[in-house]
């Protein structure tokens, strides 16, 4: 049996789980509704405020699948009531930040400034202090939208080893390398 996939997976206050007769997972809570479609042999059943997955049978697929689905209506549970921040921190001389709705606009040393279009399931915020690194905070309940955007964000100017420059999550350890004088 699957580690992950037999732990169940309990419904706090204010969060409703529906299970369709076409295997569509809707999660509804405070923060959003979030919505996942599940593989037919894979079958998901909700009774007394639990979510239980169990699978037909312990073929390879099967318990690939038998995992994945628990910790994906896991993350749409926890996504729902309690959401999900990402932060990220622009690392470098002249490099900003700023936000019109949910237009993102980043300078970080190219010639133009680059303009971001997020989705509206995004909540974002930018900080700018005197003497700190500009801050983007971003809010969502979906997990995997949240992942991807800020994936998106940092491809633009990953932090390179030498001198750390670029963006990066808050917290992130960069591995720094000392450079060719150090070499001799």
């Amino acid at each position: 049996m699957s580690r992950i996939g037999k732990l169940p997976i309990t419904i706090p206050a204010g969060v409703t789980v529906t299970v369709d007769k076409n295997n569509l997972v809707t999660v509804k809570g405070a923060k959003g509704e979030l919505t996942q479609s599940v593989n037919a042999d894979i079958k998901v059943t909700v009774d007394a405020g639990v979510v239980t997955i169990t699978r037909p049978s312990d073929d390879k697929e099967h318990r690939a699948l038998h995992g994945l689905y628990r910790s994906l209506i896991n993350n749409m549970v926890i996504g729902v009531s309690e959401g999900y921040r990402k932060e990220l921190e622009l690392v470098g001389v002249g490099y900003r930040a700023s936000n019109a709705g949910q237009q993102l606009d980043l300078s970080v040393g190219f010639t133009h400034n680059i303009h971001m279009l997020l989705p509206t399931e995004i909540k974002i915020e930018t900080k700018s202090e005197r003497n700190k690194n500009p801050l983007i905070i971003l809010e969502s309940c979906d997990k995997e939208l949240i992942g991807l955007v800020c994936a998106k964000i940092r491809s633009f100017r990953k932090p390179e080893p030498y001198k750390g420059k670029g963006i990066r999550f808050v917290g992130e350890v960069i591995r720094r390398k000392s450079g060719k004088s150090a070499g001799k």
